[in-house]
């Protein structure tokens, strides 16, 4: 890393306390910025980065345009990594990657944005903004670094990332079915997320077992329908598990596709002999 002194750059600022009174390392008055550089270098040494960032911060506002500026930004970057703080790195990566798309730092940047909110990204359960944020920023960095050696990481991040989220919308249709013991239309609930499984993550290991499941959801749902409703619904189990033998012809959850398939064959033509003698006695009344 070069630290070049621009000649006669001083560091016209107020006294910024970074330690006690008596400390060496202590950013003052009349610092050189290289010198000042090398006290937060010395901070980020030592572990201390909270001390490390506001130092780093500190050469930023004056060295602005500078080599050393530029070197302060991406340290300011991975003191706020280091330090945990892992929202301010992102930014502070986005920053850099932005204002010096030339630098040999730059894909790194980019890629430490993506790994921040990773970082970030929470369990299945919550919220799960950063995980989409980071997928978002990983497919970025592989579109624009498609020769860099990291690409194989980003895409296992992104696998990663994507099974999370996978087995989160698995999870809330599990809860669903759950539910529709004491309600059933939360059966129709549990075949929507099973299908956002399907849809979204066909790739992940949640989408076979989903799409059997969802047989099962249409089929319950279809079971505890009004009579009239039934019939197209138990043509949504059957649509499905046509959909299984396509995509999973050896799936391990076959098994319970087909148990449900039966059962839907069997309600649909119950549902449809009911419907025809409803039908000829609607004709013979008129």
């Amino acid at each position: 890393m070069k630290r070049t002194l621009f000649p006669g750059l001083i560091l016209f600022i107020s006294v910024l306390v970074l330690a006690s009174c008596g400390n060496q390392n202590q950013i003052r008055s009349g610092d050189s910025l290289e010198v000042a550089f090398d006290k937060a270098m010395n901070f980020y040494d030592r572990g201390r980065y909270n001390d490390a960032a506001n130092a780093f911060e500190t050469v930023i506002s004056v060295g602005r345009g500078t080599e050393v500026g530029q070197d302060a930004q991406f340290y300011l970057a991975e003191s706020y990594y280091n330090g945990r703080q892992f929202l301010l790195a992102a930014s502070e990566y986005q920053r850099y990657h932005v204002f010096f798309p030339r630098s040999p730092r730059a894909r790194d940047a980019q890629f430490l944005e993506a790994y921040s909110h990773y970082r970030l990204s929470p369990r299945y359960n919550l919220d799960q903004s950063d995980t989409y944020r980071a997928i978002e920023l990983f497919q970025l960095f592989i579109s624009r670094n498609q020769n860099s050696e990291r690409v194989p990481e980003a895409a296992g991040y992104i696998d990663e990332l994507r099974t999370k989220l996978a087995k989160k919308n698995f999870e809330a249709a599990e809860q669903y079915m759950t539910l529709a013991r004491r309600e059933a239309r939360n059966y129709r609930a549990a075949a929507v997320y099973y299908g956002v499984t399907i849809d979204r993550f066909p790739e992940t290991v949640y989408a076979e077992k989903a799409l059997a499941n969802q047989v099962r959801a249409f089929t319950f749902f279809a079971d505890n329908s009004v009579p009239a409703r039934q019939a197209e619904r138990y043509q949504d189990a059957i649509d499905a598990y046509e959909t299984y033998v396509q995509l999973f012809p050896r799936g391990e959850n076959r098994s319970v596709a087909e148990e449900f398939y039966d059962r839907a064959i069997t309600g649909l033509r119950a549902a449809e002999s009911r419907d025809a003698e409803r039908a000829a006695a609607a004709a013979s009344a008129s």
